[in-house]
């Protein structure tokens, strides 16, 4: 793996590769923060029906600061954290008649850990090269 990261790192550019996980990396935020922000709306509670709504949405918003400052740690964490809503949607996607949302929730929050593992990785050599 690592030396067919190497590899694309030289046929493509490390500026290239920066550039096209972080494109990854904001669609696929902004798309699973929406999912979110629609699941969190869904979920009836008899308390207060913010509950849901915030404890679906602030773990990534907390990364948002991570992401517009461009820190590479902050991205790798990010990782971390989208693997726990690939969990919950595999989870949700077995229930009945949740199957399509499961699935895209699982889908997109891979795609947010590719594209934030791919940008950790070059932006860092970026860094250290330049």
């Amino acid at each position: 793996m690592r030396q067919w990261l190497e590899g694309l790192e030289t046929r493509k550019g490390l500026d290239h590769l920066t550039d096209a996980s972080r494109r990854l990396v904001l669609a696929s935020y902004g798309l699973l923060v929406a999912m979110m922000v629609y699941r969190g709306a869904i979920v009836s509670t008899d308390g207060n029906p913010l509950v849901p709504l915030v404890a679906f949405v602030l773990p990534l918003v907390l990364f948002l600061p991570s992401i517009l400052v461009r820190r590479a740690r902050g991205h790798a964490w990010l990782a971390f954290v989208s693997l726990l809503y690939f969990s919950q949607g595999v989870m949700v996607a077995t229930l009945p008649g949740q199957g399509l949302r499961g699935s895209a929730e699982a889908l997109v929050s891979l795609a947010l850990f590719t594209g934030c593992m791919g940008y950790a990785r070059f932006r860092s050599r970026q860094l250290q090269a330049g």
